[in-house]
C-alpha cells in the first residue's frame, strides 16, 4: 500500500522500510524450548525430564542465594547502578581492581556493550569457528566484516590462520576458552601470540572454573585483553542473566558512557553477593561435575555409538558414530532426556551433551544403550 505523501510523492506504508538492512539480513536465533515445552512435546511429564542442552548447573545455586532471595525487601527501588559491593568482591575473587570491572546482564549484554563501544562499520572482528554464534551475528549487527580463520580438526586454534586473519580493520580477535561447544582450552602461549598482534583480545571464559587454566593473570600484563566470565554456569544462577568482565582500564570511562544505567537487576546483585558467601559449597558442586564429566567421558567412548571429544568445560561435543545426529537427539528426547544437536559444517553429525547427576549420566547411558541396539 501507498499514501500520497508531502509534494505528492508516494510514500510506502509500512514499518518494513524503517528496519535497518544489518538486521532484515541477520538469521534469527532459535533458542531450545524450556522444559515445560520439552516434556509436553514427548507426552512426559515434566518431572521425567533430563535437561542437559544448555550447560545449566544441575546442582542450582548456593541455598544462601534462595534464602537472601527470599528475604529481599527492596524490590521497589532501583538498584546501585555501578553494582560497588558485587564489583568489589569480583575483585577479590579475581585478584583484579575493581576499577577495571564491569557488570553485565549476563556477558551477552558485554558483547554488545563492546562493540559498541569499539565497532564502526567496515571494522573486522575475527573469529575461530565453531564457536559460540553470538560473536559473529552480534558483529554482523553492528556492522562488522566478520572474518573467519577456523579450527583445526581437533577444533584446536589454528594460529596461522588466526594471524593471516588480522589487517589493519581488525578491530576486535574473539575466543571462546574453553570453548563452547568444542570443550578444548587456549594456551597460555596461544594467547600471548595473538596479544602480541596489537588488535584487542576478547576472551570469554564462561566455562573456566571447571578448566585447568585462566587467563586472568595475563590481564595484568596486556592492556588489550578482555576477559568475560558469567555467573551462569558455575554459581547456578542462569536465570538470573549477571556476568561480568574484566577490562583495560583505558576503556573503562567509556564503557561507563555506553552502559545502560540500570543494567544488572537487585536480585541478581543480591544473588552474586549471597553466592560469594558460600564458595565452599560452590567449589564441591564444580569438583562434583569435573569428576563426573570424566566418568561421562570413559563411559561414552565403550559404547561405539559416540565419540566424545576431551572437554574443559561441563559439558562434552560428540561426534556420531552411527545413526545420525538428529535422529539420537529426536530418540533421546523421547525418552526424556534432552541433549543439543548441531547442524552441517565442522559439527555435522555432533551433539553436546550437559554433564549432569550421577543419577542423570545413568539415565542418558541407559537410553544411548536403548538407541543402540536399534540401529
Amino acid at each position: 500500500m501507498a499514501s500520497e505523501g508531502r509534494g505528492g510523492v508516494k510514500e510506502e506504508l509500512g514499518t518494513r522500510r524503517l528496519v535497518r538492512e544489518a538486521v532484515a539480513r541477520l538469521e534469527p536465533y532459535v533458542p531450545l524450548e524450556p522444559a515445560e515445552r520439552q516434556a509436553a512435546a514427548v507426552g512426559l511429564p515434566v518431572e521425567r525430564v533430563i535437561k542437559l542442552d544448555l550447560n545449566e548447573n544441575p546442582y542450582g545455586c548456593s541455598l544462601r542465594v534462595q534464602e537472601a532471595l527470599a528475604a529481599f525487601d527492596r524490590f521497589h527501588l532501583y538498584p546501585d547502578p555501578e553494582g560497588r559491593a558485587v564489583r568489589e568482591r569480583v575483585a577479590a575473587y579475581t585478584e583484579l581492581p575493581a576499577e577495571r570491572i564491569l557488570l553485565g546482564n549476563g556477558a551477552d549484554e558485554l558483547i554488545d556493550l563492546l562493540y559498541l563501544l569499539t565497532i564502526d562499520p567496515g571494522d573486522e572482528v575475527v573469529i575461530a569457528p565453531p564457536t559460540f554464534g553470538e560473536y559473529k551475528a552480534r558483529a554482523e549487527l553492528f556492522g562488522a566484516r566478520v572474518v573467519e580463520a577456523p579450527r583445526r580438526a581437533d577444533f584446536g586454534l589454528d594460529m596461522e590462520a588466526l594471524e593471516r586473519a588480522v589487517t589493519p580493520r581488525t578491530r576486535l580477535i574473539t575466543l571462546v576458552s574453553p570453548n563452547n561447544p568444542t570443550g578444548n582450552a587456549a594456551s597460555t602461549e596461544q594467547l600471548v601470540r595473538l596479544l602480541r598482534l596489537g588488535p584487542l583480545v576478547v576472551l570469554d571464559e564462561a566455562y573456566a572454573e571447571f578448566a585447568d587454566r585462566t587467563a586472568l593473570p595475563l590481564a595484568k600484563e596486556f592492556d588489550n585483553l578482555v576477559v568475560l566470565r558469567t555467573f551462569s554456569k558455575w554459581a547456578g544462577l542462569a536465570g538470573l542473566r549477571v556476568g561480568y568482565g574484566v577490562f583495560p582500564a583505558e576503556l573503562m570511562p567509556h564503557l561507563w558512557k555506553v552502559k545502560p544505567v540500570f543494567n544488572v537487576n537487585a536480585a541478581a546483585l543480591a544473588a552474586v553477593e549471597a553466592t560469594f558467601e558460600d564458595m565452599a559449597y560452590l567449589r564441591s558442586t564444580i569438583v562434583r561435575i569435573k569428576v563426573e564429566r570424566g566418568r561421562l567421558y570413559r563411559q561414552l567412548r565403550k559404547l561405539n555409538l559416540l565419540h566424545p571429544y576431551p572437554s574443559q568445560g561441563n559439558f562434552l561435543l560428540c561426534r556420531v558414530l552411527r545413526g545420525d545426529a538428529p535422529t539420537i537427539v529426536a530418540r533421546l528426547a523421547e525418552l526424556g532426556v534432552m541433549v543439543r544437536g548441531y547442524g552441517g559444517g565442522a559439527l555435522a553429525d555432533c551433539i553436546r551433551i550437559t554433564v549432569g547427576r550421577p543419577e542423570d549420566t545413568d539415565t542418558l547411558l541407559k537410553a544411548l544403550m536403548a538407541i543402540a541396539e536399534r540401529l
